[in-house]
């Protein structure tokens, strides 16, 4: 029996609530369980540096945890001066994963920034952000379409996350902290509402994990991210 007492293939509460920012041209508050994190989509009218000239747009991602997000107070980054190699790779990964499902060119010469701050961790935060992040983004590109800012929806599918992992020898979906931290297989997949793969990250923590074992995983993700998809279709409707 998993800890939080679900079924092996069962997905904690999910809710993605929409507009939750004044100023944000987009922003989603997406809670899995006991995961909470703020999305917010900005624009800029004009790309990085890199990109000028280019005909083209960018989407980036800044990720950050609040200080009381876990059970003990921890440093921001900010006041250290640096990001954390962490930090770096959960943002990366969600700027990929966002732009994997997007049209850049359509954009023109400008950047949205996804800015996902966890105000709450439980595990999966990376995972969840992902999830909410499209949901601020599709708004994002709604209001720009309305405002004649771009001619087409340059979104071409859903993207979404989930973790997964071997818990006492059993695939499991949608770990929370105790059952994450405890897994001796850790993985976190990224798909398009088409049941394309984005980007998949498994590590063996505990113990190896053999070709079977990950056809398990995948196979749970799968339905795990057809379910979001489905919460975002609703979110946005």
């Amino acid at each position: 029996m998993r800890p939080s007492k679900r079924a092996a293939g069962e997905l904690r509460p999910v809710s993605l609530e929409r507009k939750v920012a004044r100023y944000a041209e987009g922003s989603c508050l997406v809670k899995f369980g006991g995961t909470h994190v703020l999305c917010t989509a900005s624009l800029e009218e004009k790309p990085p540096p890199w990109l000028r000239g280019q005909g083209r747009g960018w989407i980036t991602a800044e990720y950050a945890m609040l200080p009381r997000a876990t059970h003990t107070r921890t440093k921001r980054e900010s006041s250290s001066g640096k990001q954390s190699g962490r930090t770096h790779e959960i943002q990366r990964l969600i700027g990929r994963s966002l732009r994997a499902v997007t049209n850049l060119p359509a954009l023109g010469e400008r950047q949205i920034t996804l800015d996902c701050d966890v105000l709450q961790a439980d595990g999966g935060t990376r995972t969840a952000a992902i999830t909410g992040a499209w949901v601020a983004l599709h708004d994002c590109l709604k209001w720009m379409h309305g405002r004649s800012i771009i001619k087409d929806h340059p979104l071409r599918d859903h993207v979404a996350a989930i973790s997964c992992g071997i818990s006492n020898g059993e695939a499991v979906l949608d770990l929370d902290y105790e059952e994450d931290s405890a897994a001796e297989t850790d993985a976190n997949f990224v798909m398009t509402g088409g049941g394309s793969l984005v980007e998949v990250q498994a590590t063996a923590e505990a113990a190896v994990f053999t070709d079977a074992q990950l056809q398990d995983l995948l196979a749970l993700a799968k339905t795990g991210i057809a379910q979001l998809v489905v919460l975002q279709k609703s979110a946005i409707a």
